[in-house]
């Protein structure tokens, strides 16, 4: 069995990273949130009550990028370089995925900042299009945020 690195003796520990070399770092992530076609036609057209769906949801998960270390409590708080969130919709599927990517120089990896970043997007998208997603019993029967993975790591 691989030994933990978070626990020893039953205490938790952050990881010491002190002596590892600084290098650029890149992690890219990706996940989807299913809805109604409507409401995706609604996001497209820019006819979405609470506002422009994708901007804010791109702003909300860049800034929860740069929190990321004080979401996840053994997450080493990183000077993050760069952030690019971009959106797509999938042919064929009633569905807008994000992708979070974040470039760092430092000790760690960046995936779970970009992890991160695609959940609160995609969770942002969901708060401002909730109220189109309800059916007529107040349900949610199409929605749902799925497959938020990391797509690529890399260093040096």
């Amino acid at each position: 069995m691989t030994e933990f690195t978070h626990i020893k003796d039953d205490k938790a520990y952050m990881v010491d990273v002190t002596e590892k070399p600084d290098v650029g770092r890149v992690a890219v992530a990706a996940g989807k949130i299913y809805l109604r076609e409507e409401t995706v036609e609604a996001i497209r057209r820019g006819d979405v009550v609470k506002g422009n769906v994708l901007a804010t949801a791109r702003v909300a998960g860049i800034m929860a990028v740069k929190r990321t270390s004080d979401l996840i409590p053994m997450c080493h708080p990183l000077p993050v370089g760069g952030v690019n969130i971009d959106f797509n919709e999938i042919k064929g599927e009633p569905c807008i995925e994000a992708i979070c990517t974040v470039k760092t120089y430092g000790k760690t990896g960046v995936e779970m900042e970009a992890l991160t970043g695609v959940s609160i997007a995609l969770l942002t998208i969901w708060d401002m299009v909730k109220s189109a997603e309800k059916d007529e019993d107040g349900q949610y029967p199409e929605t749902g945020i799925e497959d938020i993975h990391v797509v690529e790591k890399r260093k040096g």
